[in-house]
């Protein structure tokens, strides 16, 4: 077998894994970050203050040490996670606690009257929120969450550290079977720009989609 046979054929399997880290997670970061939000802007004042001080956190820490602290740290107090789902949680909270600042925001940017004409017609402060606030809030915090899920394909690559055979891992490990980095990493490279690329055009379709004619912010 060649080396780019045996090459590609590893470094499928990598991808692989990776996608499925970015399956799980992309979803679950965005419906994280999307709870955040709602719980710091609508939450009581506990309420508020627990999700305020989870995004502080998270946002205070880099990923690499979270990463760490859950596949680590946390089995000194008896929760243990295999890599991959230590890897998808420290991804997701990271991830998560990021988008709920820009959904916070754009919550914040609508209109007062929206809010006041919803209870005008009766509606309960949880249906205002949902049908509401929620659909134009994520509309417009789109580009933003677009951002951070590209930099979640990118980080993806930490996973290696704890453990989990990825794209990077393999080729990491490929290399220095091989030591070839040039082929090596440059290909990994433009897996990794394929798949950030694949990313932005998608999510820009999906802005493209949920557009409300003339309700376009500039």
């Amino acid at each position: 077998m060649s080396f780019w046979e045996e090459f590609i054929s590893y470094l499928i399997q990598g991808w692989i894994t990776t996608l499925e880290i970015l399956a799980v997670c992309i979803p679950l970061s965005i419906l994280l970050g999307l709870g955040l939000a709602v719980a710091r802007v609508y939450g009581n004042r506990l309420i508020s203050l627990i999700a305020g001080g989870f995004v502080a956190l998270l946002r205070g820490l880099p990923l690499v040490v979270t990463l760490l602290i859950v596949f680590f740290a946390l089995p000194k107090l008896g929760i243990f996670f295999p890599p991959f789902w230590a890897a998808v949680i420290a991804f997701v909270m990271c991830s998560g606690a990021y988008q709920s600042e820009y959904v916070r925001g754009a919550i914040r940017s609508i209109d007062i009257g929206q809010s006041l004409a919803a209870q005008s017609l009766g509606m309960t402060k949880l249906q205002e929120v949902v049908h509401i606030i929620l659909p134009q809030a994520f509309r417009r915090a789109l580009p933003g969450i677009t951002n951070e899920i590209i930099y979640l394909i990118l980080y993806s690559s930490l996973a290696y550290l704890v453990g989990v055979q990825e794209l990077f891992a393999v080729a990491k490990h490929f290399n220095s079977l091989q030591f070839r980095p040039i082929e090596i990493f440059s290909t990994t490279a433009l897996i990794y720009a394929f798949m950030a690329t694949i990313a932005t055009l998608a999510f820009r379709k999906i802005e493209v989609k949920l557009r409300i004619p003339g309700l376009e912010i500039t």
